[in-house]
């Protein structure tokens, strides 16, 4: 995974080249990805939906997560970014059921490792249940879901801890049922500004 070549850019999105997965990653070269933000409407309430990252994972290990994601290839077009949903969750989605939101940056920065993305984000209105997901358990160890109030207060500092429910696979391979109040430090950090956009854009688009 560390070979594999993705494309990379200058400070205006402008492609100077392609680079290994590693080499973007320790340099800190700007670079494409996709995310998928799957929301449901369950009695009148709206959820969203996070996986939990394995905890086999380099990068953020055991923290909760956008529902799927994942590196854009050199020869890859955003088109292409739907196979991330299908082969880390087992959800069957075609690109024009998505709602795109828009290109938003993001930079994190921690010890040997610097994550410039250009993320192409979209939102996908779920109908499914948590039977529906099969997940790729070198990726994904579960998936819950969230009340979109209560995460839109999380990020915005007015609660400290929300309920989530789902399930997570355990080492034997059993669904085991999760419903437990987690804070910040259980959610992959990026920018609370990114949190807060994904909020606002989600309801801008609900229909």
């Amino acid at each position: 995974m560390e070979n594999e070549m993705l494309k990379v850019f200058d400070g205006d999105r402008k492609q100077i080249g392609v680079a290994t997965r590693e080499e973007v990653h320790r340099i800190g070269y700007w670079h494409e990805v996709f995310h998928c933000w799957f929301v449901s409407r369950e009695a009148g309430v709206d959820y969203i939906y996070l996986q939990h990252r394995c905890a086999m994972k380099k990068d953020y290990p055991n923290l909760l997560d956008i529902t799927a994601a994942g590196h854009l290839l050199a020869h890859e077009t955003i088109y292409d970014g739907v196979r991330e949903i299908k082969e880390e969750i087992g959800i069957d989605v075609s690109f024009a059921e998505l709602v795109p939101l828009g290109i938003i940056e993001y930079h994190v920065t921690k010890e040997n490792f610097i994550d410039k993305e250009i993320a192409n984000v979209f939102l996908y209105e779920s109908t499914q249940c948590f039977n529906d997901f099969t997940l790729q358990k070198e990726e994904v160890s579960g998936m819950v879901k969230v009340e979109l109030d209560d995460f839109e207060d999380l990020w915005a500092g007015t609660k400290e801890e929300v309920n989530i429910q789902g399930f997570e696979i355990n080492h034997d391979d059993h669904r085991m049922m999760i419903d437990q109040y987690v804070g910040r430090d259980k959610f992959v950090p990026h920018e609370v500004s990114y949190y807060k956009s994904i909020i606002r854009l989600i309801r801008e688009n609900l229909t």
